[in-house]
């Protein structure tokens, strides 16, 4: 850290990955407790890394300055060591700003997310300028990020294999149920020694996902109309590339930007947030495919223009629609960004990551609807 750097955070605005303190006490268990909150929850929050800087008043960051024989690096380091599970990386600067001493403890990016705090077991995170305890599917999303935990194989207790679509699986491979297990489709209640579905399988070959995931679907928006689109991923983007081609009334647009969009969609979205599908916004103007699911933490958008293997939030349905997709759509996956940039070689393909909101956007020229095919 040096002053340059600062003055620049001191420009800006508290946030997940910014937390200004006045002053730097740490010596009662309930000053050291509330540190090692705000390092937990900067590490688990989204993004690089994070600083707090001690100092400077929250409200209007005017720098006041600390006492800089109180401040202790090597207290710090065995507040995050004796306090954070697992430990966190961090570095400390004192620094001479206008006459008064600075501090700023740098919180580097982890790979070891969830972190918790060994005390009590919590887990935190950043919302905004404050510390709160992270959610149960915050703490899930972060183990699957880092290879901990595996959504999709969790059994779906109320879903027996008689909702997996036995003709569609027939078609791929035997319907034998210790193979299923195996590939993660099905999985045995240890209890009872029943068979049920996993997540994975109903995404891959249920009959009606929505009935257990309701929050799996493609809804549709084009003028006025709304068409939402269930089923399971692969019958979804069946549908929806045959609804597309059927109301684009321009021959010569490439659908095939589209379909790679909600291809990428289905792959990579947060299945854990429940609180939306996939959103596409068509109109003579733009076309935007809003994902439930930022980008995971330790990809960046330059990157993946040319990043033929990003990190994946999903990667074992990714191995699996590999496996089972007849169309080969997800063959030709991996430069998904620049490939759908290529389809408009004359006009602007956007990509917003929406860290904050958890989405991610995709923005493209629009197309003339048909309206005399719509149904």
């Amino acid at each position: 850290m040096d002053i340059q750097k600062l003055k620049r955070l001191l420009q800006s605005e508290e946030g997940p990955k910014l937390d200004f303190k006045e002053k730097f006490h740490l010596s009662t268990e309930s000053e050291k407790k509330e540190l090692a909150k705000d390092i937990i929850a900067i590490a688990n929050s989204p993004g690089g890394r994070g600083h707090i800087i001690f100092g400077v008043e929250d409200k209007n960051k005017n720098v006041v300055g600390i006492d800089a024989a109180q401040f202790s690096e090597e207290q710090i380091q065995q507040i995050v060591y004796n306090r954070c599970d697992p430990p966190i990386p961090i570095g400390v600067s004192l620094l001479d700003y206008n006459g008064k001493k600075v501090a700023v403890l740098t919180v580097y990016r982890s790979n070891q997310k969830p972190h918790q705090m060994i005390q009590n077991g919590a887990f935190y995170i950043r919302r905004g300028s404050t510390t709160d305890v992270a959610r149960r599917e915050e703490i899930a999303n972060m183990l699957q990020e880092n290879g901990l935990f595996s959504y999709e194989r969790v059994i779906l207790k109320n879903a027996t294999i008689e909702q997996l679509d036995e003709e569609m699986i027939k078609k791929r491979m035997p319907f034998d149920l210790l193979l299923l297990e195996g590939l993660g489709i099905v999985g045995k209640d240890i209890d009872s020694g029943i068979y049920f579905s996993t997540i994975g399988g109903m995404l891959l070959f249920g009959k009606n996902p929505h009935y257990f995931l309701p929050h799996v679907y493609i809804k549709v928006i084009y003028g006025k109309d709304v068409r939402i689109f269930t089923g399971n991923v692969l019958n979804m983007l069946d549908d929806v590339e045959e609804f597309l081609n059927s109301i684009c009334a321009d021959k010569d647009y490439p659908l095939e930007a589209v379909n790679e969009a909600l291809a990428n969609a289905v792959v990579h979205r947060d299945y854990l947030d429940m609180s939306n599908g996939i959103l596409v916004y068509i109109s003579s103007k733009k076309i935007e495919v809003i994902n439930p699911g930022a980008m995971v933490s330790g990809n960046k958008m330059y990157k993946n223009y040319k990043q033929e293997n990003p990190k994946r939030r999903n990667p074992w349905l990714y191995q699996r629609l590999l496996m089972f997709d007849e169309k080969k759509r997800f063959l030709k996956y991996g430069l998904g960004i620049k490939k759908m940039k290529g389809y408009f070689k004359n006009s602007n393909v956007k990509f917003v990551n929406l860290g904050s909101e958890n989405q991610f956007k995709v923005i493209m020229p629009g197309f003339t609807i048909d309206n005399t095919k719509i149904y």
